[in-house]
């Protein structure tokens, strides 16, 4: 018989081909199928069932549908078409059981192209979506638009049917979504938004000129107290959603997150952490803090950059030449510095200070070191050294202290406002050194400075003066508007300077008040003081002319007094 009259099921627009004939079946399946949208292989399970095909090799089935290259695979062995036929519903009055032509007595009518396709119901497992299928066991005739509906309202399906999808999918055989409901939209989870980007540690800072600067190699994140360092963005609610058989699906609400407060952090309006402390911002993840502590674990130098902390500083190294260490707080250093710069509350140096005509430190309150050499040592407080002070320029507001070991300040310039202690002080070889106490030499250079200021403000506030009076006795009502503005600002700025110099006043009464109070300086040297030595004690100077041993310099009247030790 002519192979066109064996039966198929499928083709092209379902994606895959059944063909059935005496030697087997054979299965095509097409290229641009896409499995699991246009078909499922229990589909393909479901027709030679349908068929009463029940040995067949599945994994040549499955083979097939991998490859999908339009290529028929034969699946079994020879079949009994005319059995097939029947079951499928397919004419056979042509065909006998063996697949040949058959005799007019086999033949039988059928009327089953006449029966309609049987409409499957399919509801996806969030039972979001209803999708419409046809299968052909029956019949290949349409159903019509109100049998698709008479069959998901037998399902129960009631919400978000598509009437226009249905009176489209009706067309062909083809399998289309007949339904849809609402999902739900879950909440949104709170989430923390940081304020800062510690992924910008390490890079050089540029200048104004876009000039790299690799002293200043902004290793640290830096925080200043009430700095805002998070913000917490809150969870919201979630929307309930209706599936496509009414029912309502409930929404998740998004879930919060606590705020990451570390130390030295607070938590303000329940969602803004803030700092309490200038630090170093140190982030964990769970947890933001601020250190106000910052350690260095090894040398300031070309590795670390320039530092640059609100906050105590701890070096385990050194600080090598050219850099510089700057701190609010303390500053603790384990080995030396050598030509750098160190700026501080209170600098501990557990070696020495080696200048080398670059070094500088200073010191809101006190100083502490081996030793001072070719180097400029500033202290508010004291300047405490366990060696020696050698050819520098060291100034204190109190005292400074040298009377462990050897003891020696050999020349340069040393000057405290209370006391200067040391076992020896200059050298058998007379070299030039400078002594100065009764004085805080800060407050000699802040006395020096506001005299100058009051004198400045003083001649301007005359010549103020003397320009409104002459202007006084003119009509400025007749003077170009420029110039009458002028005037104006002329006279606004004599109330702030006036001000300003009455303060000015108050404040140099109280620096000559200190300074006359000062009377009690002394120099104390526990061994010996060298000829070539200059010392000076509340105003009073005197060169040392012959050497002293063991004993204490005062002032007294307008004389230098030599004393017990």
């Amino acid at each position: 018989m002519d192979e066109s009259a064996y039966p198929t099921c499928g083709g092209p627009e379902s994606g895959f081909l059944f063909e059935f004939k005496p030697e087997g079946v054979y299965l095509t399946i097409y290229p641009d199928a896409e499995v699991g949208s246009q078909f499922e292989i229990t589909d393909l399970q479901q027709v030679l069932k349908d068929a009463g095909i029940d040995d067949y090799d599945l994994a040549l089935l499955m083979q097939a549908v991998k490859e999908a290259d339009g290529e028929p695979t034969k699946i079994t062995g020879a079949i009994n078409v005319r059995a097939i036929m029947e079951r499928l519903g397919a004419e056979t009055e042509n065909v006998s059981a063996d697949g040949q032509e058959a005799t007019a007595a086999e033949k039988t009518p059928d009327n089953s192209a006449e029966e309609y396709a049987r409409i499957i119901v399919e509801v996806s497992r969030d039972r979001q979506t209803v999708t419409i299928k046809y299968a052909t066991d029956k019949g290949f005739k349409l159903p019509t638009a109100e049998m698709v509906l008479a069959a998901m309202a037998d399902r129960g399906i009631i919400y978000g049917i598509d009437r226009a999808a249905v009176d489209e999918g009706v067309k062909s055989l083809d399998p289309f979504v007949a339904a849809q409901g609402d999902p739900p939209v879950h909440g949104e989870n709170a989430y923390i938004e940081r304020r800062f980007n510690l992924g910008e540690k390490g890079r050089p800072v540029a200048n104004e000129y876009d000039k790299v600067d690799f002293k200043d190699l902004n290793l640290f994140v830096l925080a200043k107290e009430n700095d805002t360092l998070a913000i917490r963005i809150p969870q919201t609610k979630g929307t309930a959603g209706k599936d496509v058989f009414g029912s309502v699906v409930p929404a998740r609400d998004g879930r919060p997150v606590p705020m990451p407060a570390g130390k030295n952090t607070k938590v303000i309006g329940e969602n803004q952490l803030i700092a309490t402390a200038n630090g170093q911002i140190v982030d964990t993840g769970s947890k933001i803090s601020i250190d106000p502590r910052l350690e260095i674990k090894g040398d300031v130098g070309v590795k670390t950059g320039n530092i640059d902390f609100d906050g105590r500083i701890d070096i385990s190294g050194n600080v090598e030449m050219g850099f510089t260490v700057k701190a609010t707080g303390d500053i603790s250093i384990g080995g030396g510095v050598n030509g750098a710069e160190v700026r501080g509350r209170n600098v501990v140096i557990k070696g020495g200070i080696t200048g080398a005509d670059r070094g500088r430190i200073f010191a809101t309150e006190n100083v502490q070191a081996n030793f001072i050499e070719n180097a400029v040592v500033e202290a508010g407080i004291d300047v405490i050294i366990n060696d020696v002070i050698l050819h520098s320029n060291v100034t204190a507001g109190k005292k400074i202290i040298v009377d462990e070991k050897r003891g020696f300040i050999i020349g340069g310039s040393v000057a405290a406002g209370e006391l200067i202690r040391a076992k020896i002080i200059g050298n058998q070889a007379y070299v030039a050194t400078r002594l100065s106490v009764g004085v805080d030499p800060a407050l000699q250079t802040e006395y020096r400075a506001l005299c100058k200021s009051q004198e400045e403000g003083t001649r301007r506030l005359q010549q103020i003066t003397q320009t409104l009076n002459t202007l006084g006795k003119i009509d400025i009502s007749r003077l170009p508007q420029e110039r009458i503005n002028q005037i104006n600002a002329l006279t606004r700025s004599q109330f702030p300077l006036a001000g300003q110099l009455k303060r000015g006043e108050k404040r140099k009464a109280e620096l000559e008040q200190i300074m006359a109070d000062m009377k009690n300086g002394r120099i104390k040297f526990a061994d010996t003081l060298y000829p070539g030595v200059t010392v000076s004690i509340s105003g009073i100077t005197r060169a040392i002319q012959k050497e002293l041993k063991r004993s204490s310099l005062t002032a007294k009247g307008d004389k230098i007094i030599v004393g017990p030790y």
